[in-house]
């Protein structure tokens, strides 16, 4: 029996949902009497809503192909695009999860190279025509082809296998450093996955040199095919200037920001850096072979599983937020006010300008602060511009649209204000009822509280059911998560609006109960006020700091304090304390160093303030680091089981959701309530309704 017949018999069955992505050839007649070409189509049968991928029986399709490609010798060139506005986007997941032996696994990375490779050995030239989003092995399948074009509308490129615990398994580590050097290579391959799976369109995808030649949409597929005749016929030479770079050193250096990073606790990007470090000097055999066994380790791996169930919750469970009321009753939103205009109100009056394209109105108490407000906004649009983000017409219109008042009075025509003050009840409360004195009946009134009762908030409203907690987090724009929170007496149409709002701002949002601090500050909180008790009972700060960074968090717990501020986390932490005595202290030492205005305990240059870290002394009982990571993890486990208990959330799911996409929580953990069940901290173990088990 042959590779492929060996590989049909252990690989043919093993995903009966697999959506098979069909290999459709037709032959095109190149211009410029260049010849005939055999133009292969990706296409699954769907529209653009579900993707062409790649799972066994769209490799043996792709295969057969190329198989009767081969066998013609009537050919000038072979070409590969895909169905509208998708190329393909890479391996099918859920067939990857269905593999259960390495065997298997180490076949699927072989059949993927034995298919792909072809398109580069096949004596005559290939072209990959991307006309639509390509990730993973759909960029992979270009990567191949002896040239490219890419369509400038393209508006995601990616290998974003690192970020599900995999790594770019089909060619993708030993092709593209080759191609575009290594530096830029490690920027797609590794950098980009490790910052919430960032993704870089068409052009910038042209510029890096991942495609030869960039053509306008409307005429994407004709102009391929006369840059594809010219450069058959020798007409035009495509030139691809070798990478002048230390390749070493730049592995190194990687290595380096993903150990700073990281800390370890993910094997996939350490194995891509690996593979990438190899490409230097691999053959094509031995590349191909070292990506097979990196590809089979990983895919029976514990982190491939926990990825794969983060992904299902970003990709799935973000879109149809559990609780969320039927959308037709949301409110139409053509104007928005913004209370206050410090930099989290600035950041979100852009962001509503942006993204709703409606005037956006920002009150404060001075015209100083108004005037730095609006600067900050106007000053952040010309950034957009300075990047091509944004053209100039659309650069003045976004300008044109936020404004500034020192009266409330300009909010008599909005639709939905949100305030964006000082986190004191009483200052809200005084905000809210200037509002609602010059706003429409039907105004949504929201609050950007990240820790206040929005029932206590709205109980001096005349309508207290409009009001609704629309909880950024900071930079507004990044960040990912919006908690939409109903109070005691928020009604339906307001959360739709908000939810509807939540939308169109491309935020994924999760409901939440009125409850102290409500999901990411309340475990951020916890976490943080075990780690700084064992500091405060003498363990020292150096130890409790990198106690837990074996998790790979995105930051040390005294590093994520003086982002957020200390005098932010102490009034967090009042708060609960406030709320749960019994299970939120508050730290006499933080106290301290609020008092002492410190920004936290490190210096500008991030060595430790001496200071700062003396305030924290005098504790008697040290813990090692073991013991401040199982009290931290068993703190977590504690208040995750009662936030479940008391309806904070609908399911542990959206626990997930919310520690993934507001606090960082690395994908490769599969979320904290399974992370937490695996290693045995959580008991009873939290399983949802219907699941029998979450990712081993």
């Amino acid at each position: 029996m042959s590779n492929v017949d060996n590989w049909r018999a252990l690989l043919g069955g093993r995903n009966t949902d697999e959506v098979v992505t069909k290999a459709l050839v037709r032959d095109v007649q190149l211009p410029y009497g260049a010849g005939t070409m055999a133009l292969i189509t990706l296409d699954n049968g769907f529209d653009h809503t579900k993707p062409n991928t790649f799972g066994p029986n769209g490799l043996f399709a792709l295969n057969g192909a190329l198989s009767e490609i081969a066998e013609r010798t009537d050919l000038a060139a072979v070409g590969v695009t895909g169905k509208p506005f998708i190329f393909a986007v890479g391996a099918d997941l859920k067939g990857a999860a269905a593999l259960s032996t390495r065997e298997e696994a180490l076949a699927i990375g072989a059949l993927g190279h034995h298919v792909f490779r072809r398109l580069g050995e096949l004596g005559i030239p290939s072209f990959a025509f991307v006309n639509g989003a390509a990730m993973g092995g759909g960029l992979e399948v270009a990567l191949h082809c002896t040239y490219r074009t890419i369509s400038s509308g393209v508006p995601a490129v990616a290998l974003p296998e690192c970020f599900l615990g995999l790594v770019p398994g089909w060619g993708g580590t030993q092709l593209l450093p080759r191609l575009i050097g290594p530096a830029k290579a490690i920027k797609l391959v590794i950098e980009n996955p490790l910052s919430q799976n960032r993704m870089v369109k068409g052009k910038e995808a042209y510029e890096l040199g991942v495609a030869d030649a960039m053509f306008e949409p409307a005429d994407f597929l004709e102009e391929s095919l006369r840059w594809a005749a010219r450069v058959v016929t020798g007409e035009l030479a495509v030139e691809r200037p070798a990478p002048e770079e230390d390749w070493d050193k730049t592995v190194a250096d990687a290595r380096f920001l993903v150990d700073m990073k990281l800390r370890g606790a993910s094997p996939a990007p350490y194995r891509a850096l690996d593979l990438i470090a190899q490409a230097r000097t691999a053959s094509r055999d031995e590349g191909f072979a070292a990506e097979d066994e990196a590809l089979a380790d990983l895919l029976m791996g514990d982190e491939l599983r926990a990825g794969l169930y983060s992904f299902d919750l970003v990709q799935r469970r973000a879109k149809r937020p559990a609780g969320a009321p039927d959308r037709s009753l949301a409110r139409k939103v053509t104007k928005v006010g913004v209370v206050g205009a410090g930099l989290m109100a600035s950041q979100m009056a852009l962001l509503f300008a942006r993204r709703l394209e409606v005037p956006v109105v920002l009150t404060d108490l001075d015209q100083a602060r108004l005037d730095k407000g609006v600067g900050y906004v106007h000053a952040e649009v010309d950034k957009l511009l300075g990047k091509g983000r944004v053209s100039a017409d659309q650069a003045n219109r976004l300008k044109a649209l936020v404004s500034g008042s020192l009266t409330k009075d300009a909010f008599a025509d909005a639709d939905f204000v949100i305030e964006a003050v000082f986190e004191d009840m009483a200052v809200k409360k005084q905000v809210f009822a200037e509002v609602e004195a010059v706003v429409s009946a039907e105004c949504v009134l929201a609050t950007n509280t990240s820790s206040l009762s929005l029932t206590e908030m709205g109980a001096g409203l005349a309508h207290p059911e409009r009001l609704v907690g629309f909880h950024f987090f900071n930079p507004v724009a990044v960040m990912p998560l919006l908690e939409i929170i109903r109070g005691a007496a928020t009604d339906d149409a307001t959360l739709a609006t908000a939810f509807a709002v939540g939308k169109s701002l491309k935020k994924s949002s999760v409901l939440v109960k009125d409850a102290p601090a409500f999901v990411v500050n309340r475990l951020l909180t916890c976490f943080m006020g075990e780690v700084v008790k064992a500091v405060d009972e003498g363990t020292p700060l150096e130890v409790a700091e990198h106690a837990l960074d074996g998790l790979g968090l995105p930051m040390s717990p005294f590093a994520l304090l003086q982002l957020v501020g200390p005098a932010v986390g102490l009034h967090v932490a009042e708060t609960l304390h406030e709320a749960f005595p019994d299970r939120f202290g508050v730290s006499e030492n933080m106290a301290k160093l609020v008092a002492a205005g410190k920004p936290g305990v490190y210096r500008p240059d991030f060595t430790l303030d001496p200071e700062a870290v003396a305030l924290f002394s005098g504790g008697t009982s040290p813990s090692t680091a073991e013991q401040v990571r199982e009290r931290v993890l068993a703190a977590l486990a504690r208040e995750v089981r009662i936030m479940l208990d008391e309806g904070v959330v609908a399911a542990p799911q959206d626990i997930d959701l919310c520690m993934i996409l507001g606090a960082g929580w690395p994908f490769h953990l599969g979320g904290i309530t399974p992370y937490l069940d695996r290693t045995g901290i959580a008991r009873p173990r939290f399983l949802p309704p219907g699941v029998a088990s979450l990712p081993a």
